[in-house]
């Protein structure tokens, strides 16, 4: 960033007292923000030269008002450089401070947000789930690497957060970080968090972000088709990996769980149902909200199929997960084998089971989102936005139901 300091004295002439003396301002700028204090001295307006910025003449009053003024002059210079040494952001509002002696220290950024990494960490398995923690360890390393490129010091006050400072920050995340939108749209959330525990301690006057409004995108979200489900189901592979990674993919698709959850399910999580079927009862990591699932024939076959696994010998788990990057890797050579021609990652087998498996064959979209363990039941209704198939089949009922209109005379002229 491009740093610019300077000091003006100047008299304000709006200040006259009743013998025509004006108090004597000096004000600093840095990176053309200003603040101001008064020395505490006064001087005719006559006396004073606007073009040199002191006082003018050689008479006594005027040598010494102008010793004062290099004086002062020269301890905001020194303020300066300490503060530029100190390796933190430098301001107007700092070195009118540090003159004036008002030594409250300012709450760092990145301090705050270490801090509160912190209390999330202890707090993982309790209040939050480690991928939580993990993103607002992302998000700080973001605002880290941002901070020393655009201002070139280690850390910044909260203060100086603004406006300008956040939508520099987006602009960061798009181009240095090559982050999509809604990737970017998330970091800044997880950042601003930090600024309300900033202002909810009053360590900053305002809110920076009042002006500024999250606006995500909607992605419409991959799926498996029918054909390629089947497909999966119907394919073998003699590679034992292979075969694991493709079962436990398939469980998802037929169960909605998502990675962590699968990868934690236990036999505690299995309970029976009121007319004897087997259901999943589990909160979800990433929420903490309760999923009730029934299982069905092909989910149930599988828990069979691995009931008796060595890698599950002495553990309370189901199923031998492999660690999500395994999982994810596996699964692209599977969907080369398959012919599959989509980016199938492990989450893609959630989508499917919100689409494919369940709304596309009439399941109703509160049972699908109670299942899925959404909070809310906008969350799923995105699903059923992108599914063109489901659409066409109730408008297809409706026309059945209205087909004893068809006898009907047609209007001539219909309003």
């Amino acid at each position: 960033m491009l740093f610019t300091f300077s000091i003006l004295f100047y008299p304000r002439g709006n200040d006259i007292d009743k013998d025509g003396n004006a108090p004597i301002y000096a004000r600093i700028t840095v990176n053309g923000k200003r603040s101001e204090f008064s020395i505490r001295r006064k001087l005719s307006l006559d006396k004073w030269s606007s073009e040199g910025g002191k006082a003018k003449g050689s008479s006594n009053e005027s040598r010494d008002l102008n010793r004062y003024l290099a004086a002062i002059e020269t301890k905001l210079h020194k303020i300066q450089e300490q503060i530029s040494e100190s390796d933190t952001l430098v301001t107007s509002e700092k070195i009118k401070n540090a003159y004036l002696g008002k030594g409250k220290k300012d709450k760092m950024v990145l301090h705050i947000f270490q801090d509160h990494n912190d209390k999330v960490e202890k707090l993982v398995g309790k209040d939050f789930a480690p991928g939580t923690l993990e993103r607002y360890k992302t998000a700080k390393k973001h605002v880290e690497d941002y901070i020393v490129q655009e201002y070139n010091v280690k850390d910044i006050s909260v203060k100086e957060v603004d406006y300008q400072f956040i939508t520099g920050f987006e602009y960061y995340l798009k181009t240095t970080r090559n982050c999509a939108h809604n990737s970017a749209i998330k970091y800044i959330t997880n950042f601003k968090k930090i600024i309300r525990i900033a202002y909810a301690n009053d360590w900053i006057s305002k809110d920076p972000f009042i002006h500024w409004k999250a606006k995500l995108k909607i992605v419409d979200r991959e799926f498996l088709t029918e054909k390629e489900l089947q497909k999966l189901v119907d394919k073998e592979f003699s590679i034992s990996r292979l075969e694991q990674v493709k079962d436990i993919f398939i469980f998802c698709c037929f169960t909605g769980l998502a990675y962590a959850d699968v990868k934690k399910l236990s036999k505690k999580n299995l309970v029976f149902g009121i007319t004897g079927e087997q259901w999943i009862k589990i909160n979800r990591s990433k929420t903490d909200t309760r999923s009730n699932i029934p299982l069905l024939t092909i989910p149930l076959a599988i828990l069979q199929k691995y009931a008796d696994s060595s890698d599950l010998s002495g553990t309370e788990f189901l199923l031998p997960v492999l660690s999500n990057q395994k999982m994810n890797a596996y699964l692209k050579e599977i969907s080369d084998l398959c012919h599959i021609n989509k980016n199938l990652t492990f989450h893609l087998a959630r989508h499917t089971f919100a689409t494919t498996v369940t709304l596309t064959n009439g399941v109703p979209i509160e049972s699908v989102s109670k299942m899925l363990g959404h909070k809310s039941i906008k969350t799923t209704q995105h699903y059923a936005k992108i599914i063109d198939k489901k659409v066409s089949d109730d408008m297809n009922m409706l026309k059945d139901k209205l087909s004893k209109y068809s006898n009907m005379e047609e209007v001539s002229n219909p309003i």
